[in-house]
Formats: structure tokens, sequence, C-alpha cells
């Protein structure tokens, strides 16, 4: 009685590999821009818990020091608005990161948050 051998074949592993990589590659890509996302909201959330943020030149003086210790390149200051609310300013951060990929194409991502900044700091 014979036995059928059952498993992958050398070109089914090498077009597995291929996907994995290219999937890894794109993730290599798209990971520092939400890493660099994820600081802005935390310096966002941050800077609201201080007292006296409410002057929108301190909070942006602010805002681009925590920038600076997390390596943030991608914030420039027309992408930084302020709109007056009752008790304070609404900060809104609102960029796009664009990386290449391969070739001619990019990978891009559109990123906003806002956050609310009062003269108490809650």
């Amino acid at each position: 009685m014979k036995r059928k051998q059952g498993g992958m074949t050398l070109t089914s592993f090498l077009g597995v590999l291929a996907v994995a990589g290219f999937a890894l590659y794109i993730g290599m890509k798209l990971f520092p821009m939400y890493q660099e996302f994820y600081a802005v909201k935390t310096s966002m959330k941050a800077l609201a818990r201080e007292p006296g943020n409410a002057d929108p030149a301190r909070a942006l003086e602010m805002f681009y020091r925590r920038m600076d210790m997390n390596y943030s390149d991608s914030i420039k200051r027309d992408s930084i608005r302020f709109d007056r609310i009752d008790g304070g300013v609404r900060m809104s951060v609102n960029y796009e990161v664009r990386r290449p990929l391969v070739g001619n194409l990019d990978i891009v991502g559109r990123f906003e948050n806002a956050q609310d900044l009062t003269s108490r700091g809650e």
C-alpha cells in the first residue's frame, strides 16, 4: 500500500514567503507612522493636563518640545490649528505622512487629532 505525501512544493513555499515578506515590508513602513501619531496623541493629552496651557503660543512651544523628544518631524506649523472654546482653546493637529514604498508608489497616512486646552489644566 503506497502512502501519498502531503505538504507544500518549493514553488508554493516561495510564493508564501514572498507574500509574507511583502506584508512585513509594508508593516515596517506603516509602524513608524502610527508610532509617531501615538506620540502626537500622548503629547496633546499631557499638554492638556498642564496648567496655563490655554495660550496658543505657549501651547505650541510646549507641544514642539515634546515632539522633539519623540524625534517627530512630520508635523509642520501649518498642520496645527487653535480654535477658541469656552474656557480655553481647542488644539487640532491634521497632517499627512508620505513614505516611499516601491518605485513611484508611496504609502500615505492622513492623521488628525483634537484636544481641548483649558487654563485649569483639566
